[in-house]
């Protein structure tokens, strides 16, 4: 079972989780009960799978109890699944359907969410300067079917300073909306603590890549950053505990002065083949005062303006992050 691309070698070199070998070894039972169900299916159409996320690149999370030996994983396991080249989208369709019952099975056993995201070899290519796929062939771990070094063949490896500017949008984007779901009446405890977490972290993160200064490690990310409260996040990220590490208000202060730096450090041209996207995938024109920018700008510059004026999470703006996050 190989590791990822750039560290190769057999998955016990490499760790899992955030120093815990015993989570480690939670994690290396999860890859071989889900790749042996994965094979069993034979699923057409299907080129391989792999361990990504967290726990793909070593920084995995960890719940660790006040009795000896109580250790659970903390983060979802996030396996990508690469199609063979030329998979219709109904065949992409039927591989995840396929997928399904796995997940659910290894959710229930593990007690966090197994989740699957298909790609073709196509989008991943195309996606390449992407933070998901930058990160995802830098930490994987081999689950099933063909290995990870030839289900990414094609995809350019790039330094973390040439993450284009707009990743450090589609970061805030991203937290932005889960700022505002925290701060939703009836939200479960645990889940506005972890978003607050993730918009201090993502808030961050934002900052770096707008400066050209991201780093693939997380603790190479707090030490360029310089943060006292991300580096709380950090620890956090790695060792979380019910009491989280701030309240809403003090996690929007966070994020609005992150898409203010954001905001100056990069801009987006208006373009026809922006507004073409837009209106064939939203089926509307949207705000004119954002009209032809990337739609992902014009989400993020939505979304500053709401949380800016504390209002709640309007339906069109949902739906809008729902088709380009």
């Amino acid at each position: 079972m190989s590791g990822g691309a750039s560290s190769g070698g057999t998955a016990a070199a490499r760790p899992h989780a955030w120093r815990s070998a015993a989570a480690d070894r939670i994690v290396e039972e999860a890859i071989r009960g889900v790749g042996a169900d994965i094979a069993a299916r034979r699923i057409p159409k299907l080129g391989g799978v792999v361990l990504g996320g967290g726990y793909g690149r070593g920084e995995g999370g960890v719940f660790e109890g006040p009795e000896a030996g109580a250790v659970r994983l903390s983060n979802d396991l996030d396996f990508y699944v690469v199609s063979e080249d030329g998979a219709s989208a109904r065949e992409l369709d039927a591989i995840g359907a396929a997928l399904g019952p796995v997940g659910e099975k290894w959710t229930a056993a593990l007690g966090v969410d197994v989740d699957f995201c298909v790609r073709t070899p196509w989008r991943l290519r195309h996606d390449q300067e992407r933070m998901m796929v930058q990160e995802l062939v830098r930490g994987y771990f081999d689950v099933a079917g063909r290995s990870g070094d030839d289900l990414f063949r094609g995809v350019e490896r790039r330094a973390p300073e040439a993450l284009p500017w707009s990743e450090a949008v589609r970061l805030m984007m991203n937290r932005g909306a889960g700022l505002l779901w925290a701060k939703e009446e009836g939200r479960d405890a645990n889940f506005v603590v972890r978003n607050l977490v993730k918009c201090i972290l993502g808030a961050g993160d934002a900052r770096l890549v707008a400066r050209r200064e991201y780093r693939w490690a997380a603790e190479e990310r707090g030490e360029a950053l310089g943060d006292a409260l991300y580096a709380k996040a950090l620890a956090w990220k790695f060792r979380p505990d019910a009491a989280g590490v701030c309240g809403w208000e003090t996690a929007r202060a966070v994020w609005l002065a992150a898409a203010e730096e954001v905001r100056a450090r990069g801009r987006s041209e208006r373009k026809v083949f922006h507004a073409a996207r837009w209106i064939a995938r939203r089926g509307t024109l949207g705000e004119w005062r954002t009209f032809a920018l990337d739609p992902v700008v014009r989400i993020f510059r939505t979304m500053e303006r709401t949380i800016r004026e504390r209002r709640p999470f309007p339906d069109a703006l949902r739906k809008d992050w729902a088709v380009f996050n």
